[in-house]
């Protein structure tokens, strides 16, 4: 691969979602958020299981009443990865996900109430040893911030989110992250750009609606892909107008784009054009589905031609350059004496994959 220089990441302190680190020297953790309804536990497992699938590290759960705590206390004993308790407002519920099993409390304390009941939330998460994230949203800042402001700001996010980390301090609970999301890249890049310097807790990142499957992947990948190669970021959730586990992938490509963490298959394909000696693009799609449980890193480049195929396959782990009626196969660099009939070009790929990733395990 072509050298860079490793990113250098802001230092912050090191926290646990259940057995997840987060910060410090700990690798990005990708999470994502379930959109079922979670009194529906059935419905809300199965999503938790397929996020699981494709390498989830950590999943939220909204529990809006008392009867979704209740629900989320069946998920809880059902699932193995941690799972965030997403609350506002209502403190008792708080008070109940900490007791049924949530490895982290998504509130923000000045919207729980009174000092006695804010005491009351941080009190148990202390007890449970379990972290606070404090989530700021451009879309609903408090109201004297809204007219302070007039529009969200980056000073505007800023000043909501020291607002709840002031509480959290004056209680001396130091075991949190904190995210300022908005749904315009320049202005939630700018808002994590400032609260980077003034707190040393993790940052979680995250564009937050972002749009449908195409817009908001671009977006999320521009401002959570700036925010990364300035070092900033602990953890990350791609927000789409899509199934969660499309999320989790977005997530993935992102920091393997960056070469901050590598899962599953990095997959080099060329756009084709008339040059193209078999169909790329349906070969890329159906491979991406057959390995999806692959979580071994490879890199398999699959070029359509004899233009740039041998230069892409020669810094891949297995490559395929495309020729007529068959293809020029690749491994770890070496061109080997096996060509691949272009007509069963996806089975023997996906067979020499598997083999090279059983070698590795």
């Amino acid at each position: 691969m072509y050298p860079c220089n490793a990113i250098k990441r802001r230092v912050s302190r090191k926290i646990h979602v259940g057995a997840v680190p987060v910060g410090g020297d700990a690798p990005i953790s990708v999470q994502s958020m379930t959109n079922t309804s979670t009194c529906d536990v059935e419905a809300t497992v199965n999503q938790i299981v397929a996020l699981q699938r494709v390498g989830v590290d950590i999943v939220r759960v909204s529990v809006p009443t008392t009867d979704a705590a209740e629900a989320f206390k069946a998920i809880r004993k059902r699932v193995t990865l941690p799972v965030i308790a997403d609350i506002h407002f209502d403190y008792r519920i708080a008070l109940k996900v900490a007791e049924y099993g949530a490895d982290c409390l998504r509130i923000n304390p000045g919207n729980i109430g009174n000092e006695q009941r804010i005491r009351m939330v941080i009190d148990c998460a202390r007890d449970k040893n379990i972290p606070i994230r404090i989530g700021i949203n451009g879309g609903s800042l408090e109201r004297d911030i809204q007219e302070k402001y007039h529009e969200p700001t980056p000073e505007a996010l800023l000043e909501s989110a020291m607002r709840h980390v002031d509480i959290l301090d004056r209680n001396n609970f130091t075991e949190f992250k904190v995210s300022v999301k908005a749904s315009d890249v320049f202005l939630a890049v700018e808002s994590y750009r400032l609260l980077a310097s003034q707190i040393e807790q993790p940052l979680h990142l995250g564009i937050t609606e972002a749009g449908g499957m195409r817009a908001g992947s671009v977006k999320s990948a521009i401002g959570i892909g700036m925010l990364l190669a300035e070092g900033i970021g602990d953890t990350l959730r791609v927000s789409l107008a899509a199934d969660p586990v499309e999320e989790v992938k977005v997530g993935f490509d992102i920091l393997k784009s960056l070469r901050i963490r590598s899962r599953g298959i990095n997959f080099i394909a060329c756009p084709t054009c008339s040059r193209q000696e078999f169909d790329v693009i349906n070969t890329v799609n159906v491979l991406e589905q057959r390995l999806e449980d692959i979580i071994t890193p490879l890199d398999v480049s699959i070029i359509g031609c004899v233009v740039n195929g041998p230069g892409e396959a020669l810094v891949s782990s297995l490559g395929v350059a495309g020729g007529k009626n068959k293809s020029a196969f690749y491994c770890d660099g070496i061109r080997q004496k096996q060509r691949f009939e272009n007509e069963r070009i996806i089975d023997l790929l996906e067979q020499e994959i598997r083999n090279k990733v059983n070698k590795k395990a």
